[in-house]
């Protein structure tokens, strides 16, 4: 059981580095000078120091204070539930961040989503049509009532099923063991090798190959990790029901 469940934190972990597919289109954005990259790198720098002593101070405290019994939410898990205050407070945060994070996430996917329907019917005013509100003076603000209807359907829908789904931390883990690998080391090792144009077998392509070996066997580990925890809740829940 115990395996399964540093596995299954190999997934939590994993997830909180897949920011990497936000980098591209947070680059975008940023204007230069300086350079694009030289900010991006800062940034990243700043991100990864910042995420790894958060889950450092989580994962140490959390194992001081209740060892292996250590709950996966150690906001309410642990039975604490004085003062009501700052559990409150806590909570508050946590639905600030996961707004913020939800748009950012899904940006790619609604980007991707609403070029398809734009080539696939460019004739169609509903996709294509742009409705301009005046904000202040000469402002105004463009809505598009394809954008407005699908990307509303798809929040609804991913909460609705979030919420009937009772695997909050496992669906976590194969989330990040699905991008960690493909997204957060595959994909970008194999653009610096060929940017660099690193010769095969040569040092720095065998370092950077381990690397990558090293993070597949992370992402099939944590993937396992899921799989023990639906196990495991299917025991004692339901999917898709309102009470348990």
């Amino acid at each position: 059981m115990e395996i399964w469940r540093s596995f299954q934190a190999l997934g939590d972990i994993a997830f909180a580095y897949s920011y990497i597919i936000s980098l591209i289109e947070i680059q975008d954005t940023i204007k230069s000078p300086p350079s694009e990259a030289k900010t991006m790198r800062k940034a990243t720098l700043i991100i990864v120091a910042v995420t790894t002593l958060f889950y450092m101070l989580c994962g140490c405290f959390g194992y001081a204070a209740f060892g292996e019994m250590s709950p996966k939410d150690l906001l309410s898990g642990s039975g604490f539930y004085s003062p009501y205050w700052l559990l409150d407070i806590a909570n508050v945060a946590i639905v600030i961040h996961l707004v913020g994070a939800y748009q950012i996430h899904c940006q790619p996917l609604f980007a991707f989503i609403e070029k398809a329907a734009a080539q696939r019917f460019p004739d169609s005013e509903f996709i294509s049509r742009e409705i301009k509100i005046p904000i202040s003076g000469s402002h105004f603000y463009n809505l598009n009532l394809f954008r407005l209807v699908w990307r509303t359907c798809f929040v609804i829908l991913t909460t609705v099923i979030s919420m009937l789904l009772p695997f909050f931390n496992d669906i976590v883990d194969l989330l990040g063991a699905l991008g960690f690998w493909p997204l957060a080391v595959c994909f970008p090792v194999e653009i610096y090798v060929a940017q660099k144009k690193i010769p095969k077998w040569s040092t720095r392509w065998l370092c950077l190959q381990l690397l990558s070996a090293a993070c597949l066997i992370i992402t099939i580990a944590a993937a396992a990790g899921f799989i023990a925890g639906v196990v495991g809740d299917l025991k004692s829940v339901k999917p898709f029901k309102t009470f348990y």
